[in-house]
């Protein structure tokens, strides 16, 4: 019998992706009076790229990146390292809220991937890029009809996608949950998401812009023309503020009704043998999710373990985002039981890191743009797991924002439109709780109950 305990006893608590953010030169806190054309707060991707794309658009630019902790070591370095051209969680899921303006999102969102792979391409980065594509699998009887819709919306929206079913997916992955699939071979693809930290860093460096770690910023104040940052030992001027904080406690009261922050658990296996490998059939290197709501993604890394995580998302009461809620271990094991599930021919192997990072989710699963001070505040967050390219589309937006207001991008409903909010506590949680039942339901059953199709009609939801 399977001992899941066993399998994660040694898992160090702590992403795969760490090893690979260690740098010689860490950034020390602001002391003094200190002023900026523009202030970043938070160096995730978000940020880095907003820091990158202002100095090359506006050359002449003082900019100041300021973190609370290290660069990239929150959500940035703590996914699966999936990179898509979505903007819009997904081409089903945007067709259902901008039917109107899809093409124009899927076409800004394919050039926004270009041109991420254009700037490794000239910045000498090697994040491990590779346009792989993924793959949709069924693992429910009811998964089928919904594969079916999904293949037909990909195909219109100019995908290279096949259609598999159960004897074509086994020949290519084996797997005993696996009941039909869906090749998808362009869109997207896997990389490092450290070494494009790295490497986004070292650009922003070299541009001369000036970075600021374990800088928490405490407030921010308009007096004039300008806005007014407090740090610990520092007081900061800024003509101009992005606010690039992802899940944390935003800085601006009207953004924290808009977020839910989501620790989603991830594990990392041991190295796999050469057997093992073989057990699997997987020849290729693209990355997997299923078609639930509640779904897993997984993939190979570049030495040869798999990267395993979803499913288990957590909200804690009142957006809680405190450190202590990395270590679930209920989780850790839940997500353990279902890889082994998924390839019983691994059981033995034991898992070398298990770790949770915070994701921001909206109620309609994509991320809000806005200003606030004036216009001398703008700010890009609620990217729900899709943020590794959508967040170069965010900064673009942020700096639009602040400095192009006739831009195309501000003219897309999904850029001036905000998200509804969620509920207030005690009534979010409850949301939450009795959401994630509902959609836990339809896993098992295929129906979509009464309370989805209202959250349906009024095109709101909670995801992951």
């Amino acid at each position: 019998m399977l001992d899941v305990n066993e399998s994660l006893r040694e898992a160090h608590l702590g992403s795969y992706w760490a090893s690979f953010l260690s740098k010689e030169v860490q950034f020390q806190p602001p002391v003094g009076e200190l002023e900026f054309d523009l202030t970043i707060i938070g160096a995730g991707f978000t940020g880095l790229w907003s820091a990158i794309l202002a100095k090359d658009r506006y050359p002449t630019l003082n900019i100041a990146v300021f973190d609370a902790g290290l660069i990239g070591s929150a959500a940035s370095s703590r996914n699966g390292g999936f990179i898509s051209e979505s903007l819009s969680h997904g081409h089903i899921h945007g067709m259902n809220l901008w039917s109107d303006e899809m093409a124009e999102i899927v076409a800004m969102g394919r050039e926004n991937f270009t041109e991420i792979e254009n700037f490794l391409i000239n910045e000498n980065i090697d994040a491990q890029l590779v346009r792989c594509g993924k793959r949709v699998v069924a693992t429910k009887p009811h998964h089928l009809a919904e594969l079916d819709a999904a293949f037909l919306v990909q195909t219109q929206m100019g995908e290279h996608a096949l259609l598999q079913d159960q004897v074509q997916i086994q020949k290519e992955i084996s797997s005993p949950t696996y009941l039909g699939a869906i090749r998808i071979y362009s869109g997207s693809g896997l990389l490092n998401p450290a070494q494009l930290i790295k490497g986004l860093t070292q650009s922003a460096v070299k541009r001369g812009i000036v970075f600021f770690e374990n800088s928490p910023v405490g407030a921010l104040k308009s007096r004039g023309n300008a806005v007014f940052l407090s740090c610990p030992k520092a007081n900061i001027k800024a003509t101009k503020v992005i606010l690039a904080t992802n899940a944390f406690t935003p800085l601006l009261k009207r953004i924290q009704p808009r977020i839910l922050p989501l620790f989603e658990h991830v594990l990392t296996t041991q190295i796999l043998t050469n057997e093992q490998l073989a057990s699997l059939n997987w020849k290729d290197s693209e990355g997997i999710t299923d078609m639930g709501n509640q779904f897993h993604y997984y993939r190979k890394t570049a030495d040869n373990r798999i990267l395993w995580g979803g499913y288990d998302a957590q909200y804690y009461f009142n957006n809680n985002t405190s450190t202590a809620h990395e270590n679930r271990s209920s989780s850790f094991e839940l997500i353990a039981s279902q890889f082994f599930e998924t390839f019983p021919q691994l059981n033995g192997v034991k898992f070398d890191y298990k770790w949770a990072g915070m994701i921001d989710s909206t109620t309609r699963f994509t991320p809000y743009f806005g200003t606030a001070h004036k216009g001398a505040i703008a700010y890009a967050v609620g990217f729900t797991g899709l943020g590794v390219a959508a967040s170069r589309f965010g900064a673009q937006t942020c700096l639009d924002l602040l400095y192009e207001p006739g831009s195309k991008r501000l003219e897309l409903n999904m850029v001036r439109n905000k998200p509804i909010p969620f509920p207030p506590e005690p009534f979010r949680l409850a949301a939450v709780v009795f959401t994630r039942k509902s959609l836990q339901r339809q896993d098992l059953t295929g129906k979509r109950g009464l309370w989805l199709r209202i959250l349906d009609a009024f095109k709101v939801g909670f995801n992951s």
